[in-house]
């Protein structure tokens, strides 16, 4: 090795350090708010999450197959309570616990909307957490004021009519919880 060498091999191990710690975080700055995201909703058609400005939103993980199931009943019935005052429920499949959401997106559709009469809307099954983590998810969970992995489906995130992270409640509290409503009606106005 020639002097020199390791001065020129102690920069690029700097760079390389560097690099390797800003790199993953530029995923988390990549998008600027919740309106910057686009999914595919439940037919494969791609939505801008922009068409929801101006609402109130939440967003909720849901499977199929879990013991929260019944929580599309509430969902729905929360939805149906106050759409006309610009909330929407928006509900995102998800198969990352114990394969509890097996199904493709037409089945997932044809059991959301015939056997638990879910009108709201419904997006394409994606990941919630993990390596293959959907982008928006990432999005959510980092900037929720719980910030953390999603522990369980039907998990629900309310996001305020600017596109603001409001709040985010687990799996065992209810959508029509007093909590919850209490929420939303301060959202609302």
């Amino acid at each position: 090795m020639k002097e020199g060498d390791n001065f020129m091999y102690s920069k690029y191990f700097i760079l390389f350090i560097i690099l390797g710690f800003f790199f993953p975080l530029a995923g988390i700055f990549a998008k600027g708010s919740f309106y910057d995201f686009k999914v595919k909703d439940i037919k494969g058609n791609e939505v801008s999450l922009s068409k929801y400005k101006g609402k109130v939103v939440m967003i909720v993980n849901v499977a199929s197959k879990c013991g929260y199931t019944y929580q599309y009943e509430h969902l729905e019935k929360v939805y149906k309570k106050y759409k006309d005052q610009g909330f929407v429920v928006v509900g995102f499949p998800a198969n990352n616990f114990g394969g509890q959401e097996p199904g493709n997106d037409q089945e997932i559709e044809t059991f959301c909307r015939i056997q638990k009469g879910a009108s709201f809307d419904m997006m394409s099954k994606i990941s919630v957490k993990g390596k293959d983590i959907h982008p928006l998810y990432s999005y959510l969970i980092q900037n929720s004021p719980n910030p953390g992995e999603v522990e369980w489906n039907f998990e629900k995130i309310l996001i305020s009519k600017n596109g603001n992270i409001e709040a985010r409640y687990r799996s065992s509290v209810e959508p029509d919880s007093s909590a919850v409503i209490q929420k939303i009606e301060i959202l609302l106005k």
